[in-house]
């Protein structure tokens, strides 16, 4: 697609070799002053910076230094991999998946929640609306504060993330502690790393405006530009405002997000820094209900039928959170094989909210409401330092890391649970008793320190791939309550075999140290911060490249400790394990020109061992599905230029939510349906874009388990509509 104007009097030397589809449109272009990009079936061609042409079609190039997306565009052929450096998932010792800022747009993602949900390994523990978004990664909670951003830990809020400033999400399943560090809450199952937007070398000014049933607008503007000799110079900012009345009843959103982004590139240096502003006011969020066990706790064997979804069963509930971030970063090559790297990043993140807690009673609905005030503020540094460099010995090539880092989080938080509890039910729900918020006081402190060294070998031209690294980290932590200081190293070892071209085989170890928390609200050493824990992986695998598809297949086993409340005592403590033992299956591409897949299906065994409580020994742990699905098509309809159908389909299977295995939640699938079009107005490029999430509106329970004494329930978003019209200036 582009101007006869723009292409009149323009040569190119053509094409040879086998090549990627966006490979041989550069190759085509190279020394002709044109740009290309691929879309679906569509070459989008542009002038070159410094070039000038009537009616040319503005495009925004890819973010500099990441790797190319891989056919079909919504999957990146590679990631960072924090210390280890950024690699070609043929290359990569583990199971991890790069999403696209194309994906993200396609599929009108608003948070993080709506992205990582793509991969059957990931799945989501709560429904847009609600208070935060937290995850389940190979059946282990990931808060979304345990989210990196550009490898610093700590930043994200503890909310929701939107994903406006988000040029890539970048998922690694298993512990990456030594990977990516230790975050400040202690992530097992995997770990979500957020790559911000970067200027391209082509001049993006891009307005995106977006509707969301009910009644809820926004508007985005996203602008790129690069300066300077050589383009050295780069700037991106987003600014996106969205207000108005979502997918619950009487729910009102007030949300405002700027972004920059700075960088600086030239031979030697790269430095780069990201800042963010982020305030949320949201009345009426998406309910949760307590449901509690053992004694006085929940009454029956299922749970009540969800309620419809745009209802709240606590008419009166606010959320109103701030964060502001700053990070930096700088490379600079003292010679081609030795570069010194130099990271800093800042967050200060506050929210007030009013968060009842209805204890569910029966099946019938019926529940006693208690509302609380809970007001929490943290501030967070985080900063590291390291060199790498990379030489050869005999027939063996390396690359060396040695990184250093640093995190300091003070918190404090105000709260009031002694408001009056008042019966309700979830489908006639009563108004909460309000309260009166206060400041919080900063009265905990964690800090951690670590030090990586890995080494990456390579030989026999490749085929064979070893990783080696160990990790040695210090977690100190201050609270009213108790204090613990913990050390440990933590492995890791990965084999990459590569017999054939395009065939991997990998097998890796991992080890991680978690941050123990801290005692859950309800038993009786609440609030009081629990010792660091050690988590172990072995993972097994195979990739195939088909050239246009991705095939993989993986095995792991992980061991956690988990928490355990003594239903005497009521004291919470580590007092076990949990073995989570699965199967991966996964492929994702170009299935044919103009029909691109992403499909995943998770198999997982979670089992509790190595319990004091002998009665539930062996039983599955509580909240992990053994059956996940994903599966999402997007395919351009022959014959009508720029029209293109998407659809997702998910699935979870049934779960117990409790230790025992008493109290069975059925399972769900849920139908997304999309459509796009991409056309010229007045010589610029315009994209429509329409998506129904929940096609068949189904009610179903999301459900969270916090400690083996209670659990969480969210009822379902209901049938959503989004329409956006984006335009590039």
């Amino acid at each position: 697609m582009a101007s006869p104007a723009l292409l009149q009097g323009r040569k190119t030397a053509g094409v040879q070799g086998t090549l990627s589809p966006q490979a041989a449109a550069q190759q085509l272009l190279q020394g002709s002053g044109l740009n290309a990009r691929i879309s679906g079936n569509t070459l989008l061609i542009t002038a070159a910076t410094g070039e000038t042409a009537l009616q040319d079609v503005t495009v925004r190039s890819r973010a500099d230094g990441l790797p190319e997306a891989y056919a079909g565009g919504q999957i990146a052929r590679g990631g960072s991999l924090g210390v280890l450096g950024t690699n070609d998932v043929m290359d990569t010792p583990f199971s991890v998946v790069n999403f696209t800022s194309e994906l993200l747009e396609n599929q009108q993602a608003r948070t993080l929640a709506d992205v990582v949900v793509n991969d059957a390994s990931v799945r989501s523990l709560t429904a847009s609306g609600g208070f935060g978004d937290s995850f389940q990664i190979r059946g282990f909670n990931v808060a979304n504060g345990e989210t990196f951003v550009n490898n610093f830990g700590g930043l994200a809020a503890t909310t929701t993330i939107p994903v406006e400033m988000v040029e890539r999400v970048e998922l690694l399943k298993g512990p990456g502690a030594l990977a990516r560090g230790v975050g400040p809450d202690g992530s097992i199952g995997g770990s979500i790393n957020l790559v911000t937007k970067r200027a391209g070398d082509t001049p993006l000014t891009r307005l995106t405006t977006t509707y969301t049933s009910q009644a809820q607008l926004s508007t985005h503007l996203d602008v790129g530009r690069r300066y300077g000799e050589d383009k050295a110079w780069g700037i991106r900012v987003n600014g996106v405002l969205r207000g108005g009345e979502g997918n619950i009843d009487g729910g009102r959103q007030k949300m405002g997000m700027g972004s920059l982004g700075l960088d600086y590139r030239s031979s030697r240096l790269r430095w780069s820094l990201d800042a963010l502003a982020l305030h949320d006011d949201t009345r009426e969020f998406r309910p949760q209900a307590m449901v509690l066990f053992g004694p006085g706790g929940y009454s029956d064997t299922r749970l009540p039928a969800p309620p419809d979804g745009r209802l709240n069963f606590y008419p009166g509930t606010s959320v109103d959170s701030t964060n502001k971030m700053v990070t930096s970063r700088l490379e600079y090559d003292l010679t081609d094989r030795l570069t010194l790297m130099a990271g800093v990043g800042y967050n200060h993140f506050r929210v007030n909210q009013n968060f009842p807690s209805g204890n569910l009673l029966d099946s019938s609905g019926r529940m006693l409401v208690g509302n609380s005030i809970y007001d929490d503020a943290r501030e967070t540094t985080t900063a590291d330092l390291g060199v790498k460099t990379s030489f050869r010995t005999g027939a063996v090539d390396h690359r060396v890391a040695l990184v250093a880092n640093w995190l300091d989080r003070d918190s404090g938080y105000y709260y009031d649970g002694t408001l009056p509890s008042t019966s309700s039910t979830i489908y006639e729900p009563l108004p909460i008793v309000d309260g009166s918020h206060g400041k919080p006081v900063k009265d905990s402190n964690l800090r951690q320190q670590g030090l990586a060294l890995t080494d990456s070998l390579a030989m026999l031209d490749d085929r064979l791939l070893l990783t080696f690294g160990l990790r040695h980290q210090r977690i100190k932590t201050h609270t009213p309550y108790s204090q613990t200081q913990t050390s440990a190293n933590s492995p890791l070892a990965g084999i990459v075999i590569k017999p054939v071209e395009h065939l991997a085989l990998y097998v890796n170890y991992t080890a991680g140290l978690t941050d123990g928390g801290t005692a859950p609200v309800g038993v009786s050493n609440a609030f009081q911060t629990m010792s660091p824990f050690k988590s172990k992986q072995l993972e097994a695998g195979v990739k195939v490249d088909w050239g246009n598809m991705v095939t993989q297949a993986a095995v792991f086993q992980i061991k956690k400790p988990s928490g355990y409340t003594d239903p005497v005592s009521n004291v919470y403590s580590y007092a076990g394990e949990q073995r989570n033992r699965g199967l991966e299956l996964s492929t994702y591409g170009e299935l044919q020109r103009g029909m691109r897949l992403m499909a995943s299906l998770a198999f997982t065994q979670a089992k509790l061992t190595r319990i004091e409580d002998l009665s539930v020994q062996g039983n599955n742990a509580p909240n992990v599905a053994r059956r996940t699905v994903s599966v999402a098509a997007d395919w351009d309809v022959p014959g009508v230029q720029g029209l293109s159908l998407n659809g997702r389909a998910l699935y979870v299977s049934s779960v117990h939510l409790d230790n025992a295995n008493t109290l069975r939640v059925p399972g769900w699938t849920r139908l997304d349906f999309g459509a796009r079009y991409a056309m010229q107005v007045a010589g610029k490029p315009v994209v429509l874009r329409a998506n129904i999430e929940n096609l068949a509106n189904r009610r179903y329970w999301l459900t969270t388990t916090v400690s083996s004494s209670y659990s969480y329930a969210m009822v379902s978003a209901p049938r959503t509509f989004t329409l956006s019209a984006a335009i590039d200036f």
